[in-house]
């Protein structure tokens, strides 16, 4: 069974494990026993997760906006996660890893959490080790939360809040339930062609990313964009947000081997270097191109590193995540300083530009990373462009199905809510316009 590869649905890994076995002992194997080691590793790394998310990506994102759109972000930011989190328990968690299905979502099954109790369980990558599917379902559950709130980066400070909340309920419904499957269920389109996705390069980063650049080319640009003046008001606040992030990405990587091992361990170490290469390599980047290396460019170098190392953060060796960090790094600020401005789509928070930019990167250079003759996984008979192949095609196919996705969240949000705020909210701020708050009151 290929460890590489995240999840295979609550069952399918432990049935795929024991059909493998000879008929002898299929008869004598035994259920799967609870690991309270793993569980606890669990529980504890989906809460890091959930520190991503708040506080982390809400002083990431706030912080970046101006000050009179800080409260709106961040609230967008904690309410479309707990929507998310609803959600998910209702019918995501089926969709994505329910009974039966097909190449695109599992069955309904499940709904509401339908037949699961304390005793139920979720299989992990060790024959008869398992964790209960309780953990599972907050864990996988926690993904669907951040990827949606990612998405908001492209679109602040200009949406509805009402539009938040009905873009997200139909996003995660035909974009995010969907992909999860296809990537991460033993049934799912690109786990049976074989992707390697660790820990959400394509579900979480592509999928937001590209999500990001498709609402902001229809919401449209922000008033005064880009003629006017429009820096962040704290970089105190989004390096906090920053060191929040990359403290619970370990939760995100390492916590995706499901079990508190030699994997975990290996992702791990990958989530430190990739984002130390990446961090440093952005303000170089900014050094050869006649800037000062600027504090800003740190916390997107850093961001970049750990989007780049998600698909790879168990499919390769440390030395292959540092060249993987730094090239994402180089290219996403390019994307960011070049690419936008040449182009002129208004993605205020660069989501398109570090998470989708980089999440290609690190997903095609998954294929790459994981050679064994590069300190990568892979078995000796590794066949390195097939996999890049299978890689690309799972990229192209995530863009395609986020982009129509998309494309449709935000036209049903626009027809039930009409999507933007007015100019004179817009012009005030959504903090009084849309909250009736501010941020700061001295």
């Amino acid at each position: 069974m290929n460890k590489t590869l995240k999840y295979v649905g609550v069952a399918g890994l432990g049935a795929a494990l024991f059909a493998s076995l000879p008929a002898w002992a299929q008869a004598a194997a035994p259920a799967p026993t609870v690991n309270k080691g793993d569980t606890a590793w669990m529980m504890t790394s989906t809460l890091l997760v959930l520190m991503m998310i708040v506080p982390g990506l809400a002083l990431f994102y706030g912080g970046l906006t101006r000050a009179k759109n800080m409260l709106s972000t961040m609230t967008q930011i904690g309410a479309v996660a707990c929507l998310a989190m609803l959600l998910w328990v209702m019918y995501g968690y089926t969709m994505a890893f329910g009974d039966g299905g097909n190449d695109f979502i599992s069955g309904f099954g499940k709904a509401f959490l339908k037949g699961i109790t304390p005793d139920s369980t979720a299989a992990t990558f060790t024959a008869g080790v398992a964790i209960p599917e309780y953990v599972f379902i907050c864990f996988q559950m926690t993904f669907a939360a951040i990827t949606v709130a990612l998405v908001l980066g492209s679109v602040v400070e200009r949406m509805k809040f009402s539009a938040v909340m009905v873009f997200g309920a139909v996003w995660l419904t035909i974009v995010y339930f969907p992909i999860a499957h296809m990537v991460w269920a033993s049934g799912g389109l690109f786990f049976k062609a074989g992707a390697l996705d660790f820990a959400g390069g394509t579900v979480v980063h592509i999928n937001a990313g590209v999500s990001a650049l498709v609402s902001a080319l229809i919401l449209g640009k922000r008033i005064g964009y880009p003629t006017e003046r429009m820096a962040p008001h704290s970089l105190t606040m989004t390096g906090i947000g920053t060191g929040l992030l990359w403290v619970g990405w370990f939760g995100f990587n390492a916590g995706s081997a499901l079990e508190a091992n030699g994997s975990a361990a290996l992702a791990m170490i990958n989530t430190f270097v990739a984002t130390a290469s990446a961090g440093l390599f952005w303000m170089l980047v900014e050094r050869a191109n006649g800037h000062k290396g600027s504090a800003l460019g740190f916390c997107s170098g850093i961001v970049a590193g750990l989007v780049a190392v998600t698909p790879a953060a168990g499919n390769s060796g440390p030395f292959g995540a540092i060249i993987l960090g730094g090239v994402a790094s180089v290219v996403c600020y390019y994307a960011v300083s070049f690419l936008k401005p040449k182009l002129g789509y208004d993605d205020a928070l660069d989501a398109f530009g570090v998470h989708g930019i980089g999440g290609m990167i690190g997903a095609v250079g998954t294929g790459i990373v994981y050679a064994p003759w590069l300190g990568g996984p892979g078995k000796p008979d590794f066949d390195m462009g097939h996999q890049v192949i299978v890689q690309i095609e799972a990229v192209a196919t995530t863009i395609i199905w986020a982009s129509v996705g998309t494309a449709i969240a935000i036209f049903a949000a626009k027809l039930l809510t009409g999507l933007r705020v007015t100019p004179e909210v817009e012009l005030e701020g959504l903090d009084i316009g849309e909250h009736g708050e501010r941020a700061y009151n001295a």
